[in-house]
């Protein structure tokens, strides 16, 4: 899908343009329109086919494209001569997690900071052209990193952390000024990086695991912190979340507690975009529930009877 149409008022959808495999565009259209694809792409969408108002880090107004948040990453890498851990075999998901330090499961006194994440020991494939652990103080490249890489892919584990990650002013998602796709729309930009809450919770986390995977005797440990500032180049998740959260105030979110456009109320937005922060967690399983939650919304009370389910005093104001 390329676009949402919207009446002349701007407040009403009335349909979708899309292209085909070859490029031909459609225009389909809708009594009802419902955004669900991926966190980003919904916000994309939105801020292309002007619904909501843009989010401006600036002077903090707008409700489209704020509160993106991202999750934060740690691991501790352990290296040992005489042991075979067979990385390459189990389900993806196979693995032993800590969960006594996720959100409000520990004391955060004197921690200087809210939530937390989960210590997770796992094997996901050890895929070969992504996962070559070797030591600290190994070469990038050659004949001594090749030996490397063959001495260890069978004899290193990792213990991972899974942080989450507040929502910030300076954190949003726009659209670029510059690039744009083969359509000629602008492509979704991303301003991100992590701050002060996310490096002390990551770093606790961190000295937890390595506290554990020292405890284990390894050959060798090698400490992986968050990268500050953030790059985005080496994968760490792909749980992104807000851009277009719910709320009870129009004037700070973008959609309601059904998922409905605040703006466009034919409009249902559905996925982690809805998210205000990201939690420890992955979010899938609430994505999941927030869609059960919106979808019994729609055919219990939407469909009897079109038109916003949500009253807010808020949006009154506001117009």
């Amino acid at each position: 899908m390329l676009r949402v149409n919207l009446d002349s008022a701007r407040t009403r959808a009335t349909g979708v343009v899309y292209a085909d495999a070859v490029g031909r565009e459609f225009e389909q259209p809708a009594e009802m329109v419902v955004l669900a694809a991926y966190g980003m792409n919904n916000v994309h969408l939105m801020l292309i086919s002007g619904i909501g108002e843009p989010y401006d880090p600036a002077g903090g107004r707008g409700v489209v494209g704020r509160n993106y948040a991202y999750q934060v990453m740690s691991s501790v890498n352990l290296f040992f001569e005489n042991q075979v851990f067979n990385p390459f075999m189990g389900s993806g998901g196979l693995g032993e997690v800590i969960d006594d330090f996720n959100g409000d499961n520990f004391d955060h006194s004197g921690l200087g900071f809210i939530s937390g994440g989960y210590i997770i020991a796992g094997q996901t494939g050890a895929r070969p052209i992504q996962n070559h652990p070797v030591p600290d103080g190994t070469p990038k490249w050659g004949g001594q990193w090749k030996r490397a890489v063959a001495q260890w892919y069978n004899r290193s584990m990792a213990i991972g952390t899974h942080g989450s990650v507040m929502s910030h002013r300076a954190n949003y998602l726009d659209l670029d000024p510059t690039y744009k796709d083969a359509w000629g729309r602008p492509l979704l930009r991303l301003t991100f990086d992590h701050h002060d809450n996310d490096l002390r919770l990551s770093n606790h986390l961190t000295g937890v695991a390595e506290k554990i995977g020292r405890s284990m005797n390894p050959t060798h440990v090698s400490v992986n912190r968050p990268q500050h500032p953030y790059s985005i180049v080496p994968y760490q998740t792909s749980h992104n979340t807000g851009g277009a959260i719910m709320g009870d105030d129009p004037r700070t979110s973008a959609v309601n507690r059904y998922l409905q456009s605040w703006d466009v109320p034919n409009v249902f937005v559905l996925g982690a975009s809805a998210f205000p922060q990201n939690a420890g967690y992955n979010p899938t399983g609430t994505v999941g529930a927030l869609t059960y939650w919106s979808v019994e919304a729609i055919k219990r009370d939407y469909l009897k009877n079109p038109g916003p389910l949500v009253q807010a005093q808020a949006q009154a104001d506001r117009k």
